[in-house]
């Protein structure tokens, strides 16, 4: 009974470990904006079964793409306090497993998106998958200051992958949605990084607090953050040009509202230049993502 015991702790920790390897926090908020993407290329509710469909070959190719990236940074996890707890470099997981467990994820992401979806779907969250993995971590990250300007873009790929479900194309709205998600990675991660800045310095990865210093970066994250929100208010523009249809009054006045909050901080940790700043920053900007999504879906309801 005893070994029973230990066995069912054993596999409850290994299932928890492997859960970690996908973070799935993060998961969550990138088939959020996925499915985002499905309530307004639909303007309303998208079919039941594309949606859960999408939602699961969503999370499998988020999900396998984070095992990767832990997968390659596991020697440069074990040197920063912040995720030196992760499965790999805790010793959790042995990487043959990591690595196996993420090309897997990945594999059958294509398969059930292109199955129950369509093939361009799965093309885009293949591509996503390799965006993140191979430009984001091995080309980028250890290498260049614009790592996290460039490599938003992998980020930003569900919602390509969740227009595309429903319309099994591409449009100029679905690149307005791309470049909202862009354009929100660099303050979001750099607000982080400036929390993380020691961690950074020491497994040498060159992060704008590392490379350019603590002001350039809190410059750097409100010249992003105006840029932002100016893009924000794009798909509302069908409001002023007639005959076009995206997004609404209800979602107008969101962006606007949610965007004034971004900028203030972004000041305030101009102003402040500490880390409290930095953490409020950063906390806000996950609230700001979710919150303007969800007022998307809420204004493409309104509109039916």
């Amino acid at each position: 009974m005893a070994s029973l015991v230990r066995s069912d702790q054993r596999l409850g920790q290994l299932f928890k470990a492997y859960r970690e390897l996908m973070k799935m926090r993060i998961v969550a908020l990138l088939v959020f904006t996925c499915v985002t993407a499905m309530f307004v290329a639909a303007q309303g509710v998208p079919d039941l079964g594309q949606l859960l469909a999408t939602i699961v070959g969503g999370m499998l190719s988020a999900g396998g793409a984070s095992a990767l990236n832990q997968f390659i940074d596991r020697d440069m996890d074990a040197k920063m306090k912040r995720t030196a707890h992760r499965p790999l470099p805790s010793g959790r997981i042995k990487p043959i497993n990591a690595l196996l467990f993420g090309i897997g994820l990945v594999g059958w992401s294509v398969l059930v998106l292109g199955l129950f979806v369509n093939w361009l779907a799965a093309l885009l969250a293949f591509i996503g998958a390799i965006y993140y993995v191979v430009l984001y971590t091995i080309i980028l990250k250890r290498n260049t200051v614009v790592n996290i300007v460039i490599g938003g873009g992998a980020g930003a790929m569900p919602v390509l992958v969740g227009w595309a479900a429903v319309t099994g194309s591409l449009s100029l709205e679905a690149f307005l949605l791309f470049a909202i998600v862009f354009y929100w990675t660099p303050p979001h991660s750099w607000a982080l990084a400036l929390l993380v800045n020691a961690d950074y310095a020491a497994a040498e990865v060159p992060m704008m607090p590392v490379a350019r210093g603590e002001r350039t970066t809190q410059w750097q994250i409100l010249f992003y953050s105006i840029q932002l929100v100016l893009v924000t208010l794009l798909p509302a523009a069908s409001l002023l040009l007639p005959n076009v249809e995206f997004l609404g009054f209800f979602y107008f006045v969101s962006a606007l509202l949610l965007g004034i909050g971004m900028i203030q901080k972004s000041v305030q940790l101009i102003r402040e230049s500490n880390k409290p700043a930095a953490r409020r920053l950063y906390k806000y900007s996950s609230m700001y993502l979710a919150l303007l999504f969800l007022a998307m879906i809420v204004d493409s309801l309104l509109r039916i």
